[in-house]
C-alpha cells in the first residue's frame, strides 16, 4: 500500500470517513469499490455524489475501482450529483443493485470526505453486511486487482435516473 490509511479510525459506524487529506485520500475510493465488488459479489452499481469539487476526484477514482475489481465486470452506473433519495430511486429504478454515495462536507477548514454503500436491497452496508472484511482486505493490502482486460466493468453516465421524485 503506497499511502496507508488508518482503517479502523476511517471505516466505522457504517461509513469511510475522514478528514481530506490527513485521513483519506482518493485512493482509498479506488480501494472501497474494489474491495466493496468483491465482498457483495456485485455485478452492477449505481453511484453519485454532492457538488463539492473534492468529492468529483474521489467518484472518479471510485468508478475506476469498481470497474477494475477481480472478475466481477461490474457495471456501474454514474449518476452524477445526486442526494441519498435520489440514489435509492435510480438503485430501485436499475433493477435493485447496490448503490455508493460520496459527499464532502466543510467544517471549519477542514474537509471530511464520506463515502457511504448500500446492498441491492438500499440498506447501508453495516459491519455484519461487509464493512468489517473490506476494512480488513484494505488493513492486509489485499485490495483486488483485475485478473484481465476482458475481466473489467465499465461505467456508463446515467445522469438520466436522477430527477424529481
Amino acid at each position: 500500500m503506497l499511502t496507508p490509511i488508518d482503517t479502523d479510525a476511517v471505516i466505522r459506524d457504517g461509513r469511510v470517513a475522514g478528514a481530506f487529506p490527513d485521513e483519506i485520500h482518493e485512493g482509498v475510493a479506488w480501494w472501497v469499490a474494489a474491495c466493496f465488488v468483491v465482498v457483495v459479489r456485485v455485478r452492477q452499481m449505481a453511484v453519485a455524489h454532492d457538488s463539492h469539487p473534492v468529492t468529483a476526484g474521489f467518484h472518479q477514482r471510485f468508478c475506476r475501482g469498481a470497474v477494475n475489481a477481480q472478475h466481477f465486470g461490474c457495471q456501474v452506473s454514474s449518476l452524477g450529483v445526486a442526494d441519498e433519495a435520489q440514489l435509492m430511486h435510480a438503485t430501485n429504478r436499475l433493477g435493485g443493485v447496490a448503490g455508493a454515495l460520496l459527499t464532502t462536507a466543510d467544517d471549519g477548514g477542514r474537509q471530511t470526505v464520506t463515502i457511504r454503500l448500500y446492498n441491492a436491497d438500499g440498506r447501508p452496508v453495516t459491519e455484519d453486511t461487509g464493512l468489517a472484511r473490506l476494512r480488513q482486505m484494505i488493513a492486509s493490502d489485499r485490495v483486488p486487482l483485475p485478473v484481465n482486460d476482458q475481466a473489467k466493468g465499465r461505467v456508463t453516465e446515467r445522469r438520466d435516473l436522477v430527477g424529481a421524485l
